[in-house]
Formats: C-alpha cells, structure tokens, sequence
C-alpha cells in the first residue's frame, strides 16, 4: 500500500471495516476489532491514524508491530489470518496498516481467562466491535456448513411470521412472550431461521433483534 492508497482509506472515516488507533497501548482492548473484523467481514486496523482522521504515524513502527503481532498470537482464538504492511507518511513516522481477513472457523473469541481458555467473541457493527451474543455465536458457528438448514412450518414459525408482518422486528424476549416458549426454545427457533435464510439478525449493543430478509418475503 501507499501512501496515497493510504489517504484515500483514511478519508473514507471509521466504519465496519476500518478502525483507527493513535499508538499499540492496551493491545488487548484493540484484540476486540481484530477478532469483530474476523467474525465479521474483515477489515483494515490501521496503528498511528488517529479517530479524527490524522495521521501523525508512529516513530518506531517495528515496536508496535511487534507488540501487536504477539497479542494476536496471544489472545485470538482460533488463530486471525491477516497481512500488516508498512507505509512511510513523513521522515520517521510510519503507519502500521493491518489486513484482517474474515476467519474461515468462526466465531473468534479474545481470550481473558487463560486457565481455562475462555473468552468472548464480538462482531463489528458500523464503526464499533459489539459483544457478540448467544444466538450471534451460533450463526457465526454453523453459518459456513455446507449442509442445508431447513425448518417446519409448525404454530410458532406461523406466530412469528404473523409478528413480523406487522412489526419491523423481533427478538428473543418478545418471541417468547407471543408464542408460550422458553427463551432457549425462542433461541433456537430464531438461529434455525437465520441459518435457512428467512431471517436477519441484527447486532445490537443493547441487545440483538431479527429482521425478515427482504427476498424471501
């Protein structure tokens, strides 16, 4: 990449596959947009650009790199695929331009217990990486599979489906309520017509809803 390339990605401004950082501190908060790009559609983490869209680079880029290359080791499970190159804004200042490519084996996880490897996932939602939910967890899991998900049209899909003729949105609480379910029973039910494409989820920080896919309604 060159500089040029490098401006005309800047001046696009943050956003869910771009996320500036002024310098490498606290790399195991900036791990949250390594792994939301991975489990999203991936994206470029550029180190020595700062949020309004400045680029006063890095004066020891190596260091930086360095750092960062091992938190992603360290902390990203299963293993990030990516590409970092270097590129020369100003006589000694350099930005560090990180290529997260989208996992093949989702959801990746940042590991914050490391005694028994457990960890949470995020996705990116506009320009932020948001806490992956349950159900999230669950698409992004079986969302690759070669195999097929079907359902049955039974009394609770015709329930939903009623729902949704009428409202923009569902989400797992509201599913529940309306069709005397359990929310694991909810859960399940909204994931499987996510899977089979009938459905949309929609992350949210303040918790995620569903939404019809448009072609299939």
């Amino acid at each position: 990449m060159e500089l040029r390339e490098l401006k005309k990605l800047v001046a696009q401004g943050e956003g869910i596959t771009l996320e500036f950082k002024r310098k490498a501190a606290h790399p195991d908060k900036i791990m949250r947009e390594v792994a939301a790009f991975a489990n999203t559609a991936g994206g470029f983490l550029l180190i020595g650009v700062d949020d309004d869209g400045s680029i006063p680079g890095l004066k020891y880029p190596d260091e930086d790199a360095y750092v960062l290359k091992n938190a992603i080791a360290k902390y990203c499970n299963p293993p990030v695929e990516y590409e970092l190159k270097q590129v020369v804004v100003a006589p000694n200042r350099t930005v560090l331009v990180f290529h997260i490519k989208p996992n093949k084996q989702k959801p990746v996880f940042v590991i914050y217990n490391f005694r028994n490897r457990r960890g949470r996932a995020y996705v990116r939602v506009a320009d932020r990486s948001v806490q992956a939910s349950r159900e999230m967890r669950q698409i992004l899991r079986m969302a690759d599979s070669l195999q097929q998900v079907g359902f049955t049209y039974g009394e609770r899909e015709r329930l939903l489906m009623q729902y949704l003729g009428k409202h923009e949105k569902i989400n797992v609480e509201t599913l529940a309520q309306i069709g005397a379910m359990s929310a694991d029973e909810a859960s399940a039910l909204l994931v499987r017509l996510t899977l089979a494409q009938v459905l949309e989820i929609v992350p949210n920080e303040s918790g995620d809803y569903f939404i019809r896919k448009p072609e299939n309604w």
